[in-house]
């Protein structure tokens, strides 16, 4: 008996041996996976992702600008080259919106922030107008730093669908509050550049375009908001003494189309992106996180929509050396993705035009295109200022607007009544300017809208191998959520249960 008991004691004593090795296992595996997952997290966490955005720019745009610059430039450019998108190029990306075939800007950048699809005008809801957590939003929950560069209002359609949320894109009023930090997540975005200056101010000031009479201008300053609106104060701003959140606003509308920028007032897409990337890495490395940057060219777009051909390249041209400068960060900071894709194209630009039914000559003109020296916008807005009538803004266009501002010096009697009673037709004056020189240039267009063709995705730097091929844009929103391993739903969740309590998206 006293042997069986022994037996069994030292059985006992085994098992719990057994129990206590697999327990310490166990918790060892759970510990080890816990620091594992959080350091891949914080491994995630101090990872950058800049997202650019070329708005309107279709496929047979930077055709266009590479031919252009081949032709007009053709000693530093021979048929070889490639401009620096080309080198990225790592597929396509479907552009359609849940509510038709052709998408606007709105419905285009809220498949990006949010990965879903939504209707046109929608900025940052869903097809049933409830908010979606955004990428931007998301990383910022994530401890990361923040920032919206573009050309356009700050306001605007695309940076909107980044940094607010509402049902309608024309709400920049309210979408400026947003941007500030009056809505239910708080501020989300630490630095943002571009034009718009006017939502910002009350709309009983000349300058002020607000709905109402607020001046969210003088109240971030005082909350402790930095900002700035001139070229010195964005010259001097160092980078290593920046302090967030910071807003520089150069225009109190969009930014000047490239060609028409004064340089001595408003800095460049490329330079307000060098500066950004400065000032957000070095905040980063300060807090050891890692930043989320939009960037657009948003003026590609506009141009198009004069079927503006100089206007159009020259704001393609500086959206090229925006990428370059973005380029040689990721170079020096390897754990950096950038991703540049359009939200559609516009204008259905084609190079070459076929008048009659004769055999073509396949033939275009740049050199009509590179004698323009100011936009079709500028020149309408010039000739708008002429005081007189129709007499002088007719000796206007044949002697100075036409000639020095578009080059045009063979303008025919119908060309020059329309512009001088611009009321006779049903279509704008700018448009009317762009299609004048795109036709002695002969570059087509198919329209003064968007088109529903797939555009062109590039992409550099860590991971980039993965968007390879044909992708919908939602695609690009699950790839950055991926990448820097954000929670998306938990975002909108938030949003939405804050809506049940009285909060309005607007």
């Amino acid at each position: 008996m006293r042997s069986e008991l022994r037996s069994l004691g030292k059985k006992k004593y085994r098992l719990i041996l057994v129990y206590l090795i697999a327990g310490l296992l166990f918790v060892s595996i759970i510990v080890g996976s816990s620091t594992w997952y959080g350091q891949r997290a914080q491994a995630k966490r101090k990872r950058n992702v800049i997202f650019m955005v070329s708005d309107g720019f279709g496929p047979a745009s930077e055709t266009y600008a590479r031919t252009y610059f081949q032709a007009t430039q053709a000693l530093e450019h021979p048929y070889g080259y490639q401009l620096p998108l080309d080198k990225l190029l790592v597929g396509s990306s479907r552009t359609q919106s849940s509510s038709s075939l052709v998408t606007d800007s709105a419905a285009g950048a809220t498949a990006f922030s949010c990965a879903l699809k939504s209707y046109n005008g929608a900025v940052g809801v869903d097809p049933d107008q409830k908010p979606c957590g955004t990428v931007l939003e998301a990383a910022k929950a994530r401890g990361m730093n923040t920032g919206l560069v573009v050309t356009s209002r700050i306001t605007h359609a695309t940076p909107a669908a980044f940094s607010a949320h509402v049902t309608g894109r024309d709400s920049e009023s309210r979408i400026a509050e947003q941007q500030m930090g009056e809505y239910a997540l708080g501020r989300q975005v630490d630095l943002l550049f571009g034009g718009g200056k006017c939502f910002f101010l009350p709309n009983e000031t000349n300058d002020g375009c607000r709905l109402d009479g607020r001046d969210l201008w003088s109240q971030y300053q005082e909350e402790g908001w930095a900002t700035l609106d001139t070229r010195e104060g964005f010259d001097t701003l160092e980078p290593t003494g920046a302090s967030l959140p910071l807003m520089g606003l150069f225009a109190l509308d969009h930014m000047s189309y490239e060609l028409d920028r004064d340089p001595k007032e408003q800095p460049a897409l490329h330079e307000m992106t060098h500066k950004a990337l400065e000032i957000l890495g070095a905040e980063s490395r300060q807090e050891e996180t890692g930043f989320f940057l939009l960037i657009e060219g948003s003026r590609i777009d506009m141009a198009a929509h004069d079927n503006d051909p100089a206007a159009h390249v020259h704001d393609i041209a500086e959206y090229q050396r925006t990428v370059e400068v973005v380029k040689a960060f990721v170079d020096s900071h390897p754990e950096t993705v950038m991703i540049s894709v359009s939200d559609h194209e516009t204008g259905g630009l084609t190079l070459g035009m076929q008048p009659g039914k004769e055999y073509p000559e396949y033939i275009w003109y740049p050199e009509v295109i590179q004698r323009v020296q100011n936009s079709s916008w500028a020149v309408g807005q010039a000739l708008s200022r002429v005081d007189g009538g129709v007499k002088a803004k007719r000796a206007a266009l044949i002697h100075s607007l036409l000639p020095e501002s578009l080059g045009i010096s063979d303008a025919t009697d119908e060309e020059i009544a329309f512009l001088v009673d611009p009321e006779q037709g049903d279509i704008d004056i700018e448009f009317y300017l762009g299609r004048m020189v795109s036709r002695r240039a002969n570059v087509g267009w198919t329209t003064h809208g968007h088109t529903g063709v797939d555009v062109n995705l590039y992409a550099y730097g860590m991971e980039a191998e993965a968007l390879r091929g044909n992708h919908d844009n939602t695609d690009l929103g699950i790839f950055v959520s991926r990448f820097l391993g954000l929670d998306l739903p938990s975002i909108t969740d938030k949003l939405n249960q804050i809506i049940l309590y009285g909060w309005s998206h607007g």
